[in-house]
């Protein structure tokens, strides 16, 4: 059951930020490259890019005692909504012309303490989103649908077993 989605999602912000502490900037449309979004501080492998969902900002704004959070403020490359990431572990994505696979929680860090203050932390953890690995590059533009891939649709070399 958890193979299977009601809906598709959909890109809602795109940051990148180009070195390590520098702040996001958001961008309407950009190019996924095997190491991650072009001009982004990143690196090839199973966290090059990190999604986050839009329905976890309203609880993390909650927890923090503010009426929004914003999407840069959490430090993730992508955000999206429509769907469930977490029951996508595992799973790979179309996301505009690109292809990744949802990886890893992306835990937060002592930055959201500075970000949010007293409790960022706390108020993050759970909801600070997944990391992904790139399966194959392509361009992806603010709206573009976030679709689960079936894995007997992929080709036999990018096939992966999710962790149990």
């Amino acid at each position: 059951m958890i193979a299977r989605n009601a809906q598709a999602g959909r890109i809602d912000w795109i940051g990148v930020r180009g070195a390590r502490r520098e702040p996001l900037v958001a961008h309407p449309e950009a190019q996924i490259l095997h190491a991650g979004l072009e001009g982004d501080h990143a690196r090839p492998g199973k966290r090059a890019v990190t999604l986050i969902q839009a329905e976890h900002l309203p609880a993390i704004a909650a927890y923090l005692g503010r009426s929004e959070v914003r999407a840069d403020e959490l430090r993730r490359n992508i955000l999206v909504s429509g769907l469930n990431l977490a029951a996508l572990k595992g799973r790979a994505l179309q996301i505009g012309d690109a292809c990744l696979r949802i990886t890893t929680i992306c835990a937060p860090c002592s930055r959201m303490e500075e970000t949010f203050g007293p409790g960022g932390y706390s108020a993050v953890r759970g909801h600070g989103g997944w990391c992904a690995e790139v399966l194959a590059p392509g361009r992806i533009v603010l709206g573009d649908a976030v679709l689960p891939l079936a894995e007997d649709c992929l080709p036999p070399n990018l096939r992966v077993s999710p962790d149990p």
